[in-house]
């Protein structure tokens, strides 16, 4: 409707259509007379003509266009009949009036195109839409709505009464309905070519991929085949190799199971082996439990009989060492006339000398001064031979008791020696020191057996003119005060401000020490000795042990100290530095013979803090403690006085009884 409404004021017809229906018209014309319709026309045509040319003559109502007269003339020279032909629609008979609902030519609608009169005389004629006519795109085009041919009754009342030749107009309106008719069928007719095209460019489509697919499987299929052939040779193959697996299976279980007997056999003599073994160690535990019981017992009773031992040799021993004639000292005969030994007693020693007589300048007599002390060695002793002398004791410092070993003597008497061993040191001249951290750490490894367990600090100071000094530090600040305090106000134990104190676990670490404190000990030239101790060197090791298994814990302290050498000033002949560190060597020799003479007496008051040395060594020195002094001795004739006053001073010593030791335990 819409389209057949907007083709109202100047509807064009198709080229070819319009030459068909011109040319029919013609035959028309020419085999019929001119109606008076035609003359009309041309007049009209005359009219249009002269008005074109005139416009002031026109006539002022509504007059045609000279495009709708031609149009006009053209419609009405067409064949409806091949029209409808040609496009395929079928016609029915019209009745010359016609009914029709569009308005009358020459009234504008409010949207301004041109209506069509009313035609006296034609019967207006309805169109019906079909709505249910509508046709989707398949490219997304919007919906048409397609209008339906007039139906048979308005086709039956257009065809009742023939039209005048004349009514070109109603010609015309005829025409526009069938073309609109036609061009509703038309597109329809489009619209379902569309959707018939698409559908079938996707049947197409989806044919050519299924083809694609089906040449695809057929591919597969005749891999699928060929695998399928390969597979059964393979199963084929595999079939007769399980047969052989089979046959050999059957074989080797019957192998299997005899060995299996077998085993069954010997895994039961086996459990009954284990069940005895069990029940044997069982009996073994019980025994090891009561011998580790026995063996605990055993070792307390060996502690306890070698402090008895010990206590009876006295808690305070002398050991008296006379040193060889060195190869630079001998003069023509290497014999030491004034040193005599007891070749049936181990513990005299007797020295000799020639002095004038009081009755006569002429007659010369002997004077003989006996010693005894707990063992005596002899120039030829070794380093070996000593030491088992005093294993005892350090064998005491491992069971709990504070153990105190140090070598007196006059300069050059062999004290360094004999607690350090020469420059050169080689198994066989190691000293009491090295030798004595040697049996502390074996036998800890010994006792590891019984559920003992050691730590071993050590620490190695010097005092020197009453100062003390740490002998471990290579290069010793500035400043650096070192001051003897008890450990706490619970604890007897001594220890040293700012002293470095080492954690030990093996000898070599131990001898390291030793070496380095060696390096920084202070020595000088006498007139006595070229190499002489200007301090007394003092070496220490806090042992402390437990027994987890018994719930015992034990500590002591075994302090190895060696002497600066005692001299008469007469005879060292020192002066400045020598003279001042030779009064203060003297000075606290002597404490430590007070000290002793004190303990000996025992007096209310022990002068330990008149002497550094005295002070460190009071928890070794006193009634808690085992002390051994070696005495060194000089085998030459000319230190004769110095060597009767040592043994003199080791001789009071010796008569000293310090009291019981007491153990260290907890």
């Amino acid at each position: 409707m819409a389209a057949a409404g907007q083709n109202l004021p100047g509807l064009q017809q198709p080229l070819g259509v319009t030459q068909s229906m011109a040319k029919k018209r013609k035959v028309t014309d020419d085999n019929t007379e001119r109606s008076p319709l035609k003359d009309r026309t041309m007049n009209i045509n005359e009219t249009v003509v002269n008005d074109n040319k005139n416009p002031s003559q026109r006539s002022r109502l509504p007059q045609p266009s000279v495009k709708r007269m031609k149009l006009n003339t053209t419609v009405d020279n067409t064949d409806l009949a091949i029209v409808v032909k040609k496009f395929g629609c079928s016609t029915a008979p019209t009745s010359s009036k016609v009914v029709s609902n569009r308005p009358s030519i020459g009234v504008r609608s409010q949207c301004g195109a041109r209506l069509a009169r009313p035609v006296q005389g034609v019967v207006t004629r309805t169109r019906a839409v079909n709505c249910a006519a509508t046709v989707t795109g398949a490219m997304g085009k919007k919906p048409r709505v397609a209008v339906t041919a007039p139906s048979s009754a308005q086709t039956a009342a257009v065809g009742s009464k023939k039209r005048p030749a004349w009514d070109l107009k109603g010609h015309l309106s005829d025409m526009k309905v069938q073309l609109g008719n036609m061009k509703t069928q038309m597109s329809e007719y489009t619209s379902k070519l569309e959707v018939s095209e698409l559908q079938s460019r996707q049947l197409q489509e989806g044919m050519d991929l299924r083809v694609k697919q089906l040449d695809a499987a057929s591919l597969q299929i005749k891999e699928l085949q060929s695998n399928l052939k390969t597979m059964e040779l393979l199963l084929k193959d595999r079939e007769v190799e399980l047969e052989k697996c089979r046959d050999e299976n059957t074989a080797m279980q019957g192998v299997l199971e005899n060995k299996l007997k077998l085993k069954e056999m010997e895994l039961s003599q086996k459990l009954a082996y284990v069940e005895e073994q069990h029940s044997t160690i069982t009996s073994l535990r019980e025994v090891i439990v009561d011998r580790e019981e026995r063996l605990h017992h055993t070792e307390q009773e060996r502690r306890r009989l070698h402090n008895t031992v010990q206590e009876l040799k006295g808690n305070i021993r002398v050991i008296c060492r006379v040193r060889p004639v060195l190869d630079s000292e001998k003069e023509g005969s290497s014999e030491i006339e004034h040193v005599q030994f007891s070749a049936s007693d181990e513990k005299v020693i007797a020295l000799t000398k020639r002095e004038e007589s009081h009755i006569g300048r002429d007659r010369k007599g002997e004077v003989k001064y006996d010693f005894s002390f707990d063992r005596v060695f002899q120039p030829l002793a070794k380093q070996k031979d000593v030491f088992e002398d005093i294993s005892q004791l350090v064998q005491s410092a491992l069971d709990g008791y504070n153990v105190c070993i140090f070598a007196y003597g006059q300069t050059g008497s062999g004290k360094t020696f004999t607690m350090e061993g020469p420059d050169d040191m080689t198994s066989e001249t190691k000293g009491m020191i090295p030798r004595a951290v040697d049996q502390i750490f074996s036998t800890a490894q010994e006792l590891k057996t019984m559920g003992w367990t050691y730590k071993f600090t050590a620490s190695f100071l010097e005092i020197y003119n009453e100062t003390l000094r740490d002998l471990l530090v290579m290069k010793p600040e500035k400043n650096v005060e070192y001051e003897i305090k008890r450990l706490n106000n619970k604890s007897e134990q001594l220890h040293v401000t700012n002293l470095k104190y080492v954690t030990v676990a093996t000898e070599d670490q131990v001898h390291n020490l030793i070496a380095v404190a060696k390096a920084n000990r202070s020595v000088a030239k006498t007139a006595a000795n070229d190499r002489s101790s200007r301090s007394h060197s003092v070496f220490q090791l806090m042992i402390e042990g437990s027994n987890s298994n018994r719930e015992l814990q034990c500590a002591s302290t075994l302090s190895l100290v060696d002497l600066a050498g005692s001299e008469r000033l007469d005879k060292s002949h020192s002066k400045g530095d020598r003279l001042r560190e030779a009064q203060a060597i003297n000075t606290s020799l002597s404490c430590l013979g007070h000290v002793i003479m004190s303990l000996s007496n025992k007096e209310s008051h022990i002068p330990y803090r008149n002497s550094k040395l005295t002070y460190l060594l009071q928890n070794s020195l006193g009634g808690n403690s085992k002390t051994l002094m070696f005495v060194n001795v000089s085998p030459l004739e000319e230190n004769f006085s110095e060597s009767l006053n040592s043994l003199r001073f080791a001789s009071k010593v010796n008569e000293c009884v310090i009291g019981t030791a007491q153990l260290n335990r907890k």
